[in-house]
Protein backbone atom coordinates (compact mmCIF):
# COMPACT_ATOMS: atom_id res chain seq x y z
CA UNK A 1 0.00 0.00 0.00
CA UNK A 2 1.08 3.68 -1.21
CA UNK A 3 0.56 6.42 1.60
CA UNK A 4 -1.37 7.73 -0.46
CA UNK A 5 -3.84 4.45 -0.16
CA UNK A 6 -3.55 3.90 3.36
CA UNK A 7 -4.89 7.36 3.99
CA UNK A 8 -7.47 6.67 2.02
CA UNK A 9 -8.18 3.48 3.50
CA UNK A 10 -8.24 4.67 6.84
CA UNK A 11 -10.49 7.23 5.97
CA UNK A 12 -13.07 5.21 4.36
CA UNK A 13 -12.59 2.69 7.25
CA UNK A 14 -13.79 5.83 9.82
CA UNK A 15 -16.68 6.04 7.63
CA UNK A 16 -17.51 2.69 7.33
CA UNK A 17 -16.94 2.35 11.73
CA UNK A 18 -19.15 5.47 11.82
CA UNK A 19 -21.70 3.77 10.13
CA UNK A 20 -21.52 0.87 12.05
CA UNK A 21 -21.80 1.91 15.42
CA UNK A 22 -24.84 3.55 14.19
CA UNK A 23 -26.79 0.76 12.51
CA UNK A 24 -25.04 -2.58 12.56
CA UNK A 25 -26.15 -4.83 15.93
CA UNK A 26 -23.29 -6.87 16.19
CA UNK A 27 -23.99 -10.69 17.66
CA UNK A 28 -22.13 -11.64 20.53
CA UNK A 29 -20.43 -8.51 20.62
CA UNK A 30 -20.13 -6.20 23.80
CA UNK A 31 -22.30 -2.98 22.73
CA UNK A 32 -20.26 -0.77 25.22
CA UNK A 33 -16.77 -1.71 22.79
CA UNK A 34 -18.65 -1.34 20.03
CA UNK A 35 -19.56 2.46 20.41
CA UNK A 36 -16.09 3.21 22.42
CA UNK A 37 -13.79 1.34 19.85
CA UNK A 38 -15.85 0.83 16.41
CA UNK A 39 -15.06 -2.76 14.78
CA UNK A 40 -12.13 -4.73 15.46
CA UNK A 41 -11.81 -5.13 11.80
CA UNK A 42 -14.23 -4.72 8.41
CA UNK A 43 -12.60 -7.28 6.41
CA UNK A 44 -12.79 -7.24 2.78
CA UNK A 45 -11.23 -10.01 1.39
CA UNK A 46 -9.91 -13.50 2.33
CA UNK A 47 -7.76 -16.86 0.35
CA UNK A 48 -6.91 -19.94 1.62
CA UNK A 49 -6.35 -19.40 5.73
CA UNK A 50 -5.73 -15.72 5.32
CA UNK A 51 -8.03 -13.01 5.94
CA UNK A 52 -7.43 -9.31 4.93
CA UNK A 53 -9.07 -5.72 6.43
CA UNK A 54 -10.01 -2.55 4.64
CA UNK A 55 -6.52 -1.00 5.80
CA UNK A 56 -4.51 -3.51 4.29
CA UNK A 57 -3.88 -5.95 7.42
CA UNK A 58 -3.40 -9.45 6.52
CA UNK A 59 -3.65 -12.01 9.47
CA UNK A 60 -4.48 -15.65 9.32
CA UNK A 61 -7.97 -17.00 10.51
CA UNK A 62 -7.17 -19.48 12.93
CA UNK A 63 -10.77 -20.37 14.19
CA UNK A 64 -11.87 -20.82 10.57
CA UNK A 65 -13.72 -17.33 11.51
CA UNK A 66 -16.62 -19.59 13.61
CA UNK A 67 -15.48 -22.84 13.40
CA UNK A 68 -16.67 -22.75 9.84
CA UNK A 69 -14.73 -21.64 6.81
CA UNK A 70 -13.42 -25.58 6.33
CA UNK A 71 -12.23 -25.44 2.90
CA UNK A 72 -10.53 -21.82 3.26
CA UNK A 73 -11.02 -18.57 2.06
CA UNK A 74 -11.74 -17.50 -1.68
CA UNK A 75 -12.98 -20.65 -3.61
CA UNK A 76 -14.30 -18.99 -6.42
CA UNK A 77 -15.83 -22.46 -7.44
CA UNK A 78 -18.41 -21.56 -4.45
CA UNK A 79 -19.56 -18.16 -5.79
CA UNK A 80 -19.30 -20.09 -9.61
CA UNK A 81 -22.41 -22.66 -8.26
CA UNK A 82 -23.97 -19.86 -6.36
CA UNK A 83 -23.82 -17.75 -9.42
CA UNK A 84 -25.24 -20.57 -11.87
CA UNK A 85 -27.29 -21.97 -9.35
CA UNK A 86 -29.70 -18.42 -9.39
CA UNK A 87 -29.69 -17.85 -12.66
CA UNK A 88 -31.60 -21.29 -12.78
CA UNK A 89 -33.78 -21.43 -9.83
CA UNK A 90 -33.15 -18.58 -7.09
CA UNK A 91 -35.45 -19.69 -4.75
CA UNK A 92 -38.69 -22.38 -4.74
CA UNK A 93 -40.67 -23.63 -1.38
CA UNK A 94 -40.11 -27.19 -0.25
CA UNK A 95 -43.24 -27.00 1.72
CA UNK A 96 -46.52 -29.46 0.73
CA UNK A 97 -44.05 -32.01 -0.46
CA UNK A 98 -42.26 -30.05 -3.60
CA UNK A 99 -38.63 -30.05 -4.04
CA UNK A 100 -35.64 -29.49 -6.49
CA UNK A 101 -32.23 -31.29 -7.84
CA UNK A 102 -30.13 -29.14 -5.37
CA UNK A 103 -31.79 -30.18 -2.22
CA UNK A 104 -32.69 -33.64 -3.43
CA UNK A 105 -28.71 -34.33 -4.54
CA UNK A 106 -27.80 -32.84 -0.85
CA UNK A 107 -29.95 -35.14 1.15
CA UNK A 108 -28.19 -37.83 -0.80
CA UNK A 109 -24.84 -37.07 -0.14
CA UNK A 110 -25.16 -36.52 3.24
CA UNK A 111 -26.74 -40.20 3.56
CA UNK A 112 -23.67 -41.44 1.74
CA UNK A 113 -21.42 -39.70 4.33
CA UNK A 114 -23.05 -40.02 7.76
CA UNK A 115 -22.44 -43.35 9.77
CA UNK A 116 -25.22 -45.97 10.54
CA UNK A 117 -28.46 -45.93 9.45
CA UNK A 118 -28.60 -42.09 8.99
CA UNK A 119 -30.16 -41.44 6.16
CA UNK A 120 -32.53 -38.83 5.76
CA UNK A 121 -32.24 -34.87 5.74
CA UNK A 122 -34.29 -32.07 7.08
CA UNK A 123 -32.28 -28.79 5.90
CA UNK A 124 -32.19 -25.66 8.21
CA UNK A 125 -30.49 -22.19 7.77
CA UNK A 126 -28.30 -23.28 10.76
CA UNK A 127 -27.36 -24.68 13.70
CA UNK A 128 -29.76 -23.41 16.27
CA UNK A 129 -32.51 -24.06 14.10
CA UNK A 130 -31.42 -27.54 13.23
CA UNK A 131 -30.90 -28.36 17.41
CA UNK A 132 -34.70 -26.77 17.63
CA UNK A 133 -35.47 -29.23 15.10
CA UNK A 134 -34.25 -32.12 16.81
CA UNK A 135 -35.68 -30.99 19.97
CA UNK A 136 -39.31 -30.76 18.22
CA UNK A 137 -39.03 -34.27 16.12
CA UNK A 138 -37.78 -36.07 19.55
CA UNK A 139 -40.80 -34.90 21.61
CA UNK A 140 -43.35 -35.79 18.42
CA UNK A 141 -41.83 -38.79 17.55
CA UNK A 142 -42.53 -39.85 21.61
CA UNK A 143 -45.92 -38.13 21.61
CA UNK A 144 -46.56 -40.35 18.41
CA UNK A 145 -45.51 -43.28 19.90
CA UNK A 146 -48.19 -42.73 22.57
CA UNK A 147 -45.29 -41.77 25.31
CA UNK A 148 -46.63 -38.01 25.89
CA UNK A 149 -44.07 -37.51 29.29
CA UNK A 150 -41.35 -37.73 27.69
CA UNK A 151 -40.20 -34.20 26.81
CA UNK A 152 -36.83 -33.37 28.75
CA UNK A 153 -33.76 -32.73 26.80
CA UNK A 154 -30.60 -33.81 28.83
CA UNK A 155 -27.64 -32.06 27.54
CA UNK A 156 -23.92 -31.36 29.00
CA UNK A 157 -22.28 -28.78 31.20
CA UNK A 158 -20.01 -26.75 28.76
CA UNK A 159 -22.20 -27.53 26.02
CA UNK A 160 -22.96 -24.93 23.16
CA UNK A 161 -26.17 -25.66 21.02
CA UNK A 162 -26.98 -22.46 19.77
CA UNK A 163 -28.51 -19.26 20.63
CA UNK A 164 -32.51 -19.30 19.77
CA UNK A 165 -34.78 -20.06 22.35
CA UNK A 166 -34.55 -23.77 22.25
CA UNK A 167 -30.83 -24.23 21.36
CA UNK A 168 -30.14 -21.44 23.87
CA UNK A 169 -31.92 -23.77 26.75
CA UNK A 170 -30.05 -26.83 25.92
CA UNK A 171 -26.69 -24.84 25.93
CA UNK A 172 -24.50 -25.82 29.46
CA UNK A 173 -22.65 -22.59 29.59
CA UNK A 174 -24.49 -20.35 32.01
CA UNK A 175 -24.33 -17.05 30.27
CA UNK A 176 -25.72 -17.84 27.22
CA UNK A 177 -28.94 -18.72 29.06
CA UNK A 178 -28.82 -15.55 31.14
CA UNK A 179 -32.38 -14.18 29.18
CA UNK A 180 -35.85 -14.50 30.99
CA UNK A 181 -37.99 -17.05 29.91
CA UNK A 182 -36.11 -19.53 28.07
CA UNK A 183 -37.91 -22.80 27.25
CA UNK A 184 -38.84 -25.48 29.90
CA UNK A 185 -37.55 -28.90 30.30
CA UNK A 186 -33.66 -28.75 29.74
CA UNK A 187 -31.55 -30.28 32.23
CA UNK A 188 -27.78 -30.58 32.21
CA UNK A 189 -24.92 -33.14 33.39
CA UNK A 190 -21.47 -33.17 33.75
CA UNK A 191 -19.61 -35.37 31.85
CA UNK A 192 -19.33 -38.45 33.72
CA UNK A 193 -21.92 -41.23 32.95
CA UNK A 194 -22.67 -41.67 36.59
CA UNK A 195 -24.18 -38.40 36.06
CA UNK A 196 -25.89 -39.17 33.27
CA UNK A 197 -27.53 -42.55 35.09
CA UNK A 198 -28.19 -40.10 38.35
CA UNK A 199 -30.10 -38.01 36.56
CA UNK A 200 -32.16 -40.76 34.53
CA UNK A 201 -32.76 -42.02 37.67
CA UNK A 202 -33.89 -38.50 39.37
CA UNK A 203 -35.90 -37.25 36.59
CA UNK A 204 -37.18 -40.93 35.09
CA UNK A 205 -36.16 -42.64 32.09
CA UNK A 206 -40.11 -42.29 30.91
CA UNK A 207 -40.10 -38.33 30.92
CA UNK A 208 -36.95 -37.93 29.09
CA UNK A 209 -36.78 -37.50 25.33
CA UNK A 210 -33.35 -37.09 24.46
CA UNK A 211 -29.90 -36.76 25.34
CA UNK A 212 -28.11 -34.27 22.90
CA UNK A 213 -24.20 -33.51 23.06
CA UNK A 214 -20.98 -32.28 20.64
CA UNK A 215 -19.09 -35.32 19.82
CA UNK A 216 -16.25 -32.89 21.00
CA UNK A 217 -17.00 -29.67 22.98
CA UNK A 218 -16.30 -26.70 20.90
CA UNK A 219 -16.80 -23.57 22.35
CA UNK A 220 -16.85 -24.95 25.74
CA UNK A 221 -13.28 -25.39 25.64
CA UNK A 222 -12.57 -28.31 22.72
CA UNK A 223 -13.41 -31.04 25.18
CA UNK A 224 -12.67 -34.28 24.60
CA UNK A 225 -15.05 -37.06 26.02
CA UNK A 226 -14.10 -39.55 28.31
CA UNK A 227 -12.95 -43.06 27.23
CA UNK A 228 -15.63 -45.26 25.66
CA UNK A 229 -17.97 -42.11 27.19
CA UNK A 230 -20.21 -42.26 23.96
CA UNK A 231 -20.33 -46.31 23.53
CA UNK A 232 -21.87 -46.01 27.16
CA UNK A 233 -24.11 -43.04 26.37
CA UNK A 234 -25.41 -45.43 23.84
CA UNK A 235 -26.26 -48.36 25.90
CA UNK A 236 -27.82 -45.87 28.48
CA UNK A 237 -30.15 -44.32 25.43
CA UNK A 238 -31.07 -47.76 24.56
CA UNK A 239 -32.08 -49.23 27.52
CA UNK A 240 -33.77 -46.34 28.66
CA UNK A 241 -35.54 -44.94 25.27
CA UNK A 242 -33.96 -41.78 25.45
CA UNK A 243 -32.92 -40.10 21.87
CA UNK A 244 -29.37 -40.04 21.57
CA UNK A 245 -28.57 -36.70 19.38
CA UNK A 246 -25.13 -35.24 18.21
CA UNK A 247 -24.27 -32.03 17.71
CA UNK A 248 -22.12 -32.31 14.49
CA UNK A 249 -21.89 -28.43 14.29
CA UNK A 250 -18.40 -27.77 14.58
CA UNK A 251 -17.37 -31.76 14.40
CA UNK A 252 -18.89 -32.49 11.21
CA UNK A 253 -17.98 -32.49 7.20
CA UNK A 254 -14.44 -33.41 7.96
CA UNK A 255 -13.33 -31.19 10.80
CA UNK A 256 -11.94 -34.46 13.47
CA UNK A 257 -9.69 -36.18 10.28
CA UNK A 258 -13.25 -38.21 9.98
CA UNK A 259 -16.18 -37.16 8.32
CA UNK A 260 -18.13 -36.63 11.32
CA UNK A 261 -16.93 -36.51 15.04
CA UNK A 262 -19.16 -39.34 16.31
CA UNK A 263 -17.01 -41.49 14.12
CA UNK A 264 -13.82 -40.97 16.64
CA UNK A 265 -15.79 -43.16 19.81
CA UNK A 266 -17.85 -46.05 17.90
CA UNK A 267 -21.10 -45.04 18.65
CA UNK A 268 -24.54 -43.99 16.36
CA UNK A 269 -26.32 -41.81 17.14
CA UNK A 270 -30.58 -41.55 16.60
CA UNK A 271 -30.16 -37.94 14.96
CA UNK A 272 -27.34 -35.71 13.80
CA UNK A 273 -27.36 -32.07 13.56
CA UNK A 274 -25.17 -30.19 11.12
CA UNK A 275 -24.43 -27.06 10.19
CA UNK A 276 -20.92 -25.00 9.37
CA UNK A 277 -18.74 -27.39 7.35
CA UNK A 278 -21.63 -28.23 5.45
CA UNK A 279 -20.84 -25.27 3.22
CA UNK A 280 -17.69 -23.93 5.12
CA UNK A 281 -19.71 -21.00 5.68
CA UNK A 282 -20.14 -20.02 1.83
CA UNK A 283 -23.74 -20.18 2.42
CA UNK A 284 -25.86 -20.42 5.32
CA UNK A 285 -27.58 -24.07 6.27
CA UNK A 286 -27.58 -26.85 8.79
CA UNK A 287 -29.88 -29.60 8.84
CA UNK A 288 -31.49 -32.12 11.16
CA UNK A 289 -30.61 -36.12 10.25
CA UNK A 290 -32.53 -39.07 11.56
CA UNK A 291 -32.08 -42.29 11.40
CA UNK A 292 -33.90 -45.00 9.22
CA UNK A 293 -35.83 -46.43 11.91
CA UNK A 294 -37.25 -42.77 13.22
CA UNK A 295 -37.81 -42.12 10.00
CA UNK A 296 -40.33 -45.25 8.89
CA UNK A 297 -41.66 -44.47 12.84
CA UNK A 298 -42.54 -41.04 11.18
CA UNK A 299 -43.95 -41.60 8.18
CA UNK A 300 -46.04 -44.81 9.82
CA UNK A 301 -47.25 -42.69 12.97
CA UNK A 302 -48.03 -39.43 11.38
CA UNK A 303 -51.61 -38.37 10.19
CA UNK A 304 -51.72 -35.30 8.43
CA UNK A 305 -48.95 -32.89 7.72
CA UNK A 306 -45.90 -32.48 10.09
CA UNK A 307 -46.29 -28.82 11.02
CA UNK A 308 -42.47 -27.64 10.80
CA UNK A 309 -40.34 -25.57 8.58
CA UNK A 310 -38.33 -22.53 7.87
CA UNK A 311 -39.25 -20.59 4.83
CA UNK A 312 -35.39 -21.08 3.27
CA UNK A 313 -35.31 -25.04 4.15
CA UNK A 314 -33.41 -26.81 1.51
CA UNK A 315 -32.85 -23.41 -0.08
CA UNK A 316 -31.37 -24.20 -3.70
CA UNK A 317 -28.70 -21.88 -3.72
CA UNK A 318 -27.15 -22.67 -0.14
CA UNK A 319 -27.39 -26.75 -1.34
CA UNK A 320 -25.83 -25.88 -4.51
CA UNK A 321 -23.01 -23.86 -2.57
CA UNK A 322 -22.99 -27.44 -0.03
CA UNK A 323 -22.43 -29.73 -2.96
CA UNK A 324 -19.77 -27.73 -4.12
CA UNK A 325 -18.28 -26.98 -0.75
CA UNK A 326 -17.76 -31.21 -0.54
CA UNK A 327 -17.03 -32.26 -3.54
CA UNK A 328 -13.81 -30.06 -3.33
CA UNK A 329 -13.37 -31.62 -0.22
CA UNK A 330 -13.37 -34.78 -1.20
CA UNK A 331 -11.51 -34.20 -4.24
CA UNK A 332 -9.26 -32.79 -2.69
CA UNK A 333 -8.40 -34.81 -0.18
CA UNK A 334 -8.71 -32.36 2.51
CA UNK A 335 -9.68 -34.74 5.47
CA UNK A 336 -6.33 -36.43 5.00
CA UNK A 337 -4.86 -32.96 5.23
CA UNK A 338 -7.02 -32.35 8.31
CA UNK A 339 -5.36 -35.54 9.67
CA UNK A 340 -1.67 -34.99 8.55
CA UNK A 341 -1.97 -30.98 9.97
CA UNK A 342 -3.54 -32.05 12.89
CA UNK A 343 -0.64 -33.98 14.07
CA UNK A 344 1.44 -31.12 12.95
CA UNK A 345 -0.90 -28.86 15.06
CA UNK A 346 -0.49 -31.32 18.15
CA UNK A 347 3.46 -31.54 17.70
CA UNK A 348 3.38 -27.40 17.84
CA UNK A 349 1.30 -27.70 21.43
CA UNK A 350 3.66 -30.12 22.46
CA UNK A 351 6.68 -27.64 21.68
CA UNK A 352 4.98 -24.68 22.99
CA UNK A 353 4.73 -26.61 26.21
CA UNK A 354 8.44 -27.57 26.51
CA UNK A 355 9.08 -23.50 26.12
CA UNK A 356 6.63 -22.18 28.53
CA UNK A 357 6.01 -24.37 31.74
CA UNK A 358 2.20 -22.76 31.65
CA UNK A 359 1.16 -24.21 28.82
CA UNK A 360 -0.77 -27.45 29.65
CA UNK A 361 -3.34 -29.87 28.95
CA UNK A 362 -2.87 -30.29 25.19
CA UNK A 363 -5.74 -31.95 23.63
CA UNK A 364 -7.54 -32.17 20.26
CA UNK A 365 -8.47 -34.08 17.27
CA UNK A 366 -7.74 -33.05 13.40
CA UNK A 367 -7.84 -29.52 13.06
CA UNK A 368 -9.59 -29.11 16.23
CA UNK A 369 -7.23 -28.19 19.18
CA UNK A 370 -6.64 -26.60 22.26
CA UNK A 371 -4.16 -25.33 25.21
CA UNK A 372 -4.48 -24.39 28.74
CA UNK A 373 -2.35 -21.35 30.22
CA UNK A 374 -2.35 -22.86 33.99
CA UNK A 375 -0.18 -21.09 36.71
CA UNK A 376 -0.40 -24.87 38.60
CA UNK A 377 -0.08 -27.93 36.14
CA UNK A 378 -0.10 -30.19 39.28
CA UNK A 379 -3.44 -28.58 40.70
CA UNK A 380 -4.58 -27.71 37.71
CA UNK A 381 -4.76 -24.03 38.78
CA UNK A 382 -5.09 -20.68 36.90
CA UNK A 383 -3.59 -17.89 36.65
CA UNK A 384 -6.41 -15.12 38.69
CA UNK A 385 -6.58 -12.75 35.48
CA UNK A 386 -6.71 -14.70 31.87
CA UNK A 387 -3.80 -15.42 30.28
CA UNK A 388 -5.38 -16.45 27.07
CA UNK A 389 -7.19 -13.37 26.08
CA UNK A 390 -3.88 -10.98 26.51
CA UNK A 391 -2.30 -13.81 24.49
CA UNK A 392 -4.82 -13.22 21.46
CA UNK A 393 -4.78 -9.69 21.57
CA UNK A 394 -1.14 -9.59 21.16
CA UNK A 395 -1.30 -12.15 18.50
CA UNK A 396 -3.28 -9.85 16.49
CA UNK A 397 0.07 -7.72 16.23
CA UNK A 398 1.89 -10.40 15.08
CA UNK A 399 -0.92 -11.52 12.22
CA UNK A 400 -2.72 -14.43 13.89
CA UNK A 401 -6.78 -14.23 14.47
CA UNK A 402 -7.04 -17.13 17.44
CA UNK A 403 -9.59 -17.51 19.81
CA UNK A 404 -9.97 -17.43 23.85
CA UNK A 405 -11.96 -19.13 25.79
CA UNK A 406 -12.78 -18.08 29.56
CA UNK A 407 -16.33 -19.99 30.37
CA UNK A 408 -16.81 -21.24 33.71
CA UNK A 409 -13.49 -20.52 34.64
CA UNK A 410 -11.59 -21.74 32.24
CA UNK A 411 -8.03 -19.74 30.51
CA UNK A 412 -7.73 -21.90 27.11
CA UNK A 413 -6.96 -21.17 23.62
CA UNK A 414 -8.33 -22.81 20.73
CA UNK A 415 -7.78 -23.49 17.60
CA UNK A 416 -9.48 -24.56 14.41
CA UNK A 417 -7.62 -23.68 10.86
CA UNK A 418 -8.68 -24.39 7.67
CA UNK A 419 -8.68 -27.72 6.02
CA UNK A 420 -6.52 -26.26 3.01
CA UNK A 421 -3.62 -25.25 5.73
CA UNK A 422 -0.22 -26.69 5.15
CA UNK A 423 3.27 -27.28 7.24
CA UNK A 424 4.53 -23.86 7.10
CA UNK A 425 1.45 -22.40 7.90
CA UNK A 426 1.03 -24.41 11.35
CA UNK A 427 4.77 -23.96 11.85
CA UNK A 428 3.80 -19.75 11.96
CA UNK A 429 0.47 -20.55 13.59
CA UNK A 430 2.91 -21.81 16.93
CA UNK A 431 5.60 -19.35 15.84
CA UNK A 432 3.20 -16.31 16.71
CA UNK A 433 1.90 -17.98 19.95
CA UNK A 434 5.53 -18.59 21.16
CA UNK A 435 6.18 -14.77 20.39
CA UNK A 436 2.69 -13.00 22.14
CA UNK A 437 3.08 -15.43 25.10
CA UNK A 438 6.96 -14.47 25.78
CA UNK A 439 5.68 -10.82 25.47
CA UNK A 440 2.75 -11.22 28.02
CA UNK A 441 5.33 -12.88 30.52
CA UNK A 442 7.58 -9.76 29.94
CA UNK A 443 4.61 -7.91 31.27
CA UNK A 444 3.30 -10.16 34.63
CA UNK A 445 0.88 -12.97 35.15
CA UNK A 446 -0.99 -12.31 38.03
Amino acid sequence: MTMKTKENAQVRYEELAAIDKQHFMHPTSSFKQQQEKGPGFIFTEGKGIYLKDIRGKQVIDGLSSLWNVNIGHGREELGQAAMDQMKKLAFSSTFSTNSHEPAIMLAEKVAQMTPGDLTMTFFTSGGSDANDTAFKTSRQYWRLKGKTDKKKIISRNKSYHGVSVGASSATGLPGFRNFPSLAPDFYYVDSSIQALKEMIAREGAETIAAFISEPIQGSGGVNLPPENYFKEVREICNQNEILFIADEVITGFGRTGTNFGIENFGAVPDMMVIAKGISSGYAPIGGMVISEKIKNELIELTDGVYMHGYTYSGHPMCCAVALKNLEIIEEENMIENVRNMGAELQNGFKWLAQRHEEIGNIRGIGLLGAVEILKDKETNTRFADPVSVKVVEEALNHGLLARSIVYEGQDTLAFAPPFCINKEEVETIISIIDKSLTEVKKIGLK
